[in-house]
């Protein structure tokens, strides 16, 4: 064996020194070949550092700049401060970015003021108070011990107690010196240095000062009472209802009966309709001034057309004569601010007015009688009577407050109020044989009702709608023109679903801001609106196209009514105060 081992040795050694000749078999021993990789060599010390950086990720800050986080920050990693080079116009090293205040960065903490007030203010009286940013005090750690960490505002036991046995004292130290007054030297009483003064004139900063009460008032101070509880009453009644104002009346016409007998209101006898085909007017006939500012609306006298009432700014209505003279036939003056609408009664022998005043009044046409004024402190934009015969006694109003309110006008009495829009009532028409009505508003809505029941039947509103201020009838009853503030006339269905008829739109007039009233010919033929400009539409109903227009007035034409008996004959009245007929 040792021969071997030796043998083996010198042959290792003959290897190193040089390469064995391997011509004879029996001189060489079986080699072992070292392992060899076919994996190309690898340098692993940047993944040994990616490795190491990873790692080292886990426990650093968060980068504020980056977008990405590759992995679960801890809490601490998310609330530790910023490091990093300092940059180079930051003294403190915070980049511009994150500074929110001129010392670096400001983090917002949210404290009830409660709870600041509590620790500030035990701050400046124990020295110490909680850190709002952990469980932990600061400041004065001594008088924390010392005072069992309480704050300001809790007030320990003992000391309660305290404040209590403090309290009872002064009590019963108050009755002695009420009590035992006899015991006390008077000279001490009445000495302010001493403390049994200091006891009896005890008095809360909160007393008031009270004197003896006084039984009587002077001669003066009733007549101040008198005056002021009369202008209170006043200031009431003109607040919570329309001004009030003493109703007159004149009349302008030669007599109030002719010599057969018949009142001046009553209509000719030979008056009926010429032709059943509508023409439109070409000239001005005639023109009647007597209103000393604007004109806001003008009615022709029911079925007949005989008489045309105007309401206008100047507080005054007046009813013209429009077959004979052309004059004006009875002024009624009623209201103390200018008239906003009118509309007469089915037989034209009564008729409403509604006025900035914030009353409503019901006047006889003939006498100019103000039967009855109603109010409800807001100012009505709209009257209407119901068109029905039966329901003549009926008054629906349309309020500055959102409210239509329906009155009986036998009684007075308020029977009823459509609470439903969200602006100014603008209008009220009533449609499907009296039995709906339409109303407009502010809020850029159409609703439908039925008549007594305050419940909405169908609501119209579109994104797309402007205020419609005016809204008339089409004579078939089938269709409402509805004078849009974006310078059109819709035209809607009065059937059941009330759709917008999209065929049918009439522009080309500029009414943006004025509630222009819209119109139709008797027979249906034409529609006809004012403008902002003073001029007077007639557009053509099948066609929708225009057909002609006419300069009335200077300044805004604001309303327009075919005669309902003269085919070609129109009334138009604008802000200039005029009233045209054409």
């Amino acid at each position: 064996m040792d021969l071997l081992q030796t043998y083996a040795d010198k042959s290792d050694g003959e290897d190193q020194s040089h390469q064995p000749s391997t011509s004879s078999p029996d001189s060489s021993p079986p080699r072992l070949i070292p392992s060899k990789s076919a994996a190309p060599k690898v340098d692993d010390t940047m993944l040994a550092l990616t490795v190491a950086k990873a790692h080292q990720s886990h426990s650093q800050p968060i980068d504020p700049s980056q977008h990405v986080v590759a992995f679960n920050p801890t809490y601490d990693q998310l609330w530790a401060p910023i490091y990093g080079p300092a940059h180079p116009y930051a003294k403190d090293g915070i980049a511009q970015g994150m500074r929110n205040h001129k010392l670096g960065f400001v983090e917002d903490a949210a404290i009830e003021s409660f709870v600041f007030d509590e620790q500030y203010n035990t701050f400046h009286k124990y020295g110490y108070a909680a850190d709002p940013s952990g469980n932990n005090y600061i400041g004065d750690l001594d008088a924390l011990q010392k005072n069992d960490a309480i704050s300001v505002y809790n007030i320990p036991q003992h000391e309660q107690k305290k404040r209590k046995i403090e309290k009872m004292k002064d009590v019963e130290m108050e009755d002695e010196v009420v009590g035992g007054e006899h015991e006390v030297d008077p000279t001490e009483i009445d000495n302010p240095a001493s403390d049994v003064w200091l006891m009896k004139n005890k008095k809360s900063p909160w007393a008031g000062k009270k004197e003896g009460v006084q039984t009587e008032l002077t001669e003066e101070q009733k007549k101040y009472a008198e005056e002021y509880a009369k202008k209170k009453e006043e200031k009431g009644h003109s607040g919570e209802k329309g001004e009030h104002l003493v109703d007159k009346t004149t009349f302008h016409g030669k007599e109030e009966r002719d010599y057969q007998g018949r009142s001046w209101i009553a209509p000719p006898k030979d008056a009926k309709a010429t032709n059943d085909h509508c023409y439109i007017p070409k000239r001005l006939i005639h023109t009647w001034s007597g209103h000393t500012k604007g004109v806001s609306a003008i009615r022709f006298f029911p079925k007949y057309g005989h008489l045309i009432l105007s309401a206008g700014m100047d507080t005054k209505v007046k009813i013209w004569d429009v077959f004979n003279s052309g004059k004006c036939m009875r002024t009624y003056m009623g209201h103390s601010k200018a008239v906003r609408d009118i509309s007469f009664c089915n037989d034209g022998s009564k008729f409403l007015t509604a006025g900035y005043d914030k009353n409503i009044k019901y006047w006889d046409t003939e006498t100019g009688q103000v039967i009855s004024t109603f109010s409800t402190g807001k100012i009505p934009y709209v009257v209407k009577l119901n068109p029905d015969e039966d329901k003549q006694n009926i008054l629906l109003a349309g309020m500055s407050d959102k409210k239509i309110v329906q009155w009986d006008i036998n009684t007075g009495q308020t029977t009823q109020e459509y609470d439903q829009h969200l602006g100014a009532v603008n209008t009220i028409t009533f449609v499907d044989n009296n039995r709906r009505f339409v109303t407009s508003s502010d809020d850029k809505s159409l609703r439908v009702w039925e008549f007594g029941i305050p419940v909405v039947i169908k609501y119209i509103s579109e994104p797309h709608m402007h205020s419609m201020p005016a809204i008339s009838l089409h004579p078939n009853t089938n269709w409402l023109a509805a004078q849009s503030l974006d310078n059109q006339i819709l035209i809607y269905s009065t059937r059941e679903r009330f759709q917008l008829n999209k065929k049918k739109r009439f522009a080309g007039h500029i009414v943006a801001g004025y509630a222009c009233q819209v119109n139709f010919s008797p027979d249906g033929r034409f529609v006809m609106s004012g403008d902002g400009e003073g001029k007077c539409w007639f557009w053509d109903w099948k066609s929708c196209k225009v057909f002609r227009t006419l300069k009335c007035h200077e300044g805004v034409c604001i309303g327009c009514e075919w005669h309902p008996l003269e085919q070609s004959k129109v009334a138009t009245c604008g802000w200039d105060g005029l009233i045209k007929y054409w």
